[in-house]
């Protein structure tokens, strides 16, 4: 049976026509208004594009889950499992799969971003940190029980290259030109330097007691080392495969074994540093030119790993302790909130929507 469409009324159509000139009308008049400098540009710029919204994935080291976060909202959205003992985690260039390292599983859990299934588990002895090359292509996995860095194909899911490194290796940076990989290992206290396609380490320098992470700051000039025991952060020519500085930390009240630096992240535009501090529930804000600490931020117990999300609007702290990440206003250097994950969160990886 036909349905029959009754004729809108020409008063009706005459109302939303104009309703709608006069929408486009206004629109044009405020982006003459932003081109002559009346209105700033920037104004209408954010009036005119929606914000950018992202996704944080959190493991849970105790808990064997990943909790999701919309950083927008600052609330969780779901937890799932996951395996046992999850520390490590990368999302994928096109965010459609996170990869973490699951400990007691001596494996690499691939997880599908949409359905948080797991889609394949890769071997992989102990892993405990793992970072992906600049193209996506390459996976680069510490194995803290035999003392090597895996390279896994992250299309195929299948291990490639598994490469000797030092004694209980946890970190893992890749340079932003992706020619450099670094790995610290515990126990040796080196960052080892592996040319990713000869697939051979080409250099070792010797920092601090127990360095834990490695990051290269965004023009690739300079290599950060945190090392948990000496309390230091180490700065390395990594051209030069030498150490030309150290940052300290000083935070009032506590003894300096309490201070004991793990995760750093850097602004995009190379000017910020931070680092989370552990025990001493502060988060350091660096100057990188100066290698100054500009501030200390509190936040909550035993910070382990960072995350800045990718316009640099907030830092992610994830608190072990506390079971908490805390969000960061990087613009006002000031913690704005606090949101409850799962039992010992350890890692952090960003992603958009």
């Amino acid at each position: 049976m036909q349905t029959e469409i009754k004729p809108q009324a020409a008063g009706a159509r005459s109302g939303a026509r104009n309703r709608r000139l006069t929408s486009r009308v206004r629109a044009n008049r405020f982006a003459a208004l932003a081109m002559t400098g009346v209105i700033p540009a920037a104004i209408f710029a954010n009036c005119a594009t929606p914000a950018a919204a992202f996704t944080a994935y959190v493991t849970n080291e105790k808990g064997d889950s990943v909790t999701v976060i919309d950083t927008d909202k600052m609330e969780t959205t779901k937890t799932f499992p996951v395996g046992k003992r999850p520390r490590g985690i990368v999302v994928s260039k096109d965010g459609a799969e996170i990869f973490v390292c699951l400990g007691d599983d001596d494996a690499v859990a691939v997880i599908d971003t949409k359905t948080a299934k797991r889609t394949a588990k890769i071997a992989s002895p102990d892993p405990e940190q793992l970072a992906q090359s600049p193209d996506g292509t390459r996976l680069y996995v510490a194995n803290e029980d035999d003392n090597r860095v895996t390279i896994i194909d992250a299309q195929t899911h299948k291990t490639t290259t598994q490469i000797p490194v030092g004694v209980e290796p946890e970190g893992v940076a890749v340079s932003p030109d992706g020619k450099t990989v670094v790995s610290t290992s515990e126990t040796t206290n080196m960052a080892h330097f592996i040319d990713p396609d000869a697939k051979k380490t080409v250099a070792n320098v010797l920092v601090a007691a127990r360095p834990r992470y490695a990051q290269f700051t965004p023009d690739g000039r300079e290599l950060w080392v945190s090392s948990e025991v000496g309390g230091v952060v180490s700065v390395i020519d990594p051209d030069k495969h030498a150490v030309t500085g150290k940052i300290t930390f000083d935070v009032p009240g506590l003894v300096n074994e309490h201070v004991q630096p793990v995760g750093i992240r850097f602004t995009k535009d190379g000017k910020t540093a931070f680092v989370a501090l552990g025990p001493a529930n502060r988060v350091a804000v660096v100057d990188v030119q100066s290698k100054k600490v500009q501030k200390l931020l509190l936040v909550g117990q035993r910070v382990w790993q960072l995350a800045l999300t990718p316009d640099d609007k907030y830092l992610l702290a994830v608190n072990g302790v506390s079971n908490d990440v805390s969000f960061i206003d990087v613009a006002a250097l000031k913690v704005v909130k606090s949101v409850q994950v799962g039992q010992l969160p350890w890692g952090v990886a960003m992603a958009r929507q």
